[in-house]
Formats: C-alpha cells, sequence, structure tokens
C-alpha cells in the first residue's frame, strides 16, 4: 500500500514493507514505489523460506540477497549498478533515521 502526503515542507510517499509503514521522501515517487515492493517481496520471500520469525534477522538476509543481485546487476554495467547502490542506500539512511526518530 503507498500514497502520497502533501505538506507545507515536504512531500513524501508511504509504503508498506514486511507490515511497517514508512514515510519516504524522493525524486520518483514511483520508483520508490517500486524498491519498497521489491524490498516486501524479498523479506517475505525470505521468511518463508527460513525459519525466524525476527523481523531484523529477514530484513538483513533480504538486504544480503538484494546485495548480490545488485553486485551482479552492476557487473554487467559498473554504471548503472552505482547508481543503484546509491539510490538504495539513500532510501535506507531514511528509513533508519526515520527509525531513530520513533523508536521504532
Amino acid at each position: 500500500m503507498a500514497s502520497e502526503q502533501s505538506g507545507n515542507a515536504t512531500d513524501y510517499i508511504t509504503v508498506e514493507i514486511y507490515d511497517q509503514t514508512y514515510h519516504l521522501s524522493g525524486q520518483d515517487p514511483v520508483h520508490i514505489r517500486e524498491l519498497a515492493a521489491r524490498v516486501d517481496a524479498k523479506m517475505r520471500a525470505v521468511a518463508a523460506q527460513g525459519r525466524t520469525v525476527d523481523s531484523l534477522r529477514v530484513a538483513v538476509l533480504a538486504a544480503l540477497n538484494l546485495a548480490d543481485e545488485l553486485s551482479q546487476a552492476s557487473s554487467a554495467d559498473p554504471q548503472l549498478g552505482h547508481a543503484r547502490a546509491v539510490n538504495l542506500r539513500g532510501l535506507l539512511d531514511e528509513v533508519l533515521e526515520e527509525e531513530r526518530k520513533t523508536g521504532s
């Protein structure tokens, strides 16, 4: 589920990843939704294959899977891989900062 909210200071996109809601900002809302859907799908796939119910462990394993996919993609086109890595790092930083603020 995703929606766009307009505020006085910032526009943000609300996405749900692994049953958690995140408010993200960025230049391309469609791309952010696609990334969130991909992360959600990867986390659900990892959870379905493993025995852990700890969402942090699921997130780390999903991140490792996505990093492996990114690594393979960047081998084919290093510039594209670098740009994708920078974008993903920025989104991850936003989520972690929000979690730090809310204590979730």
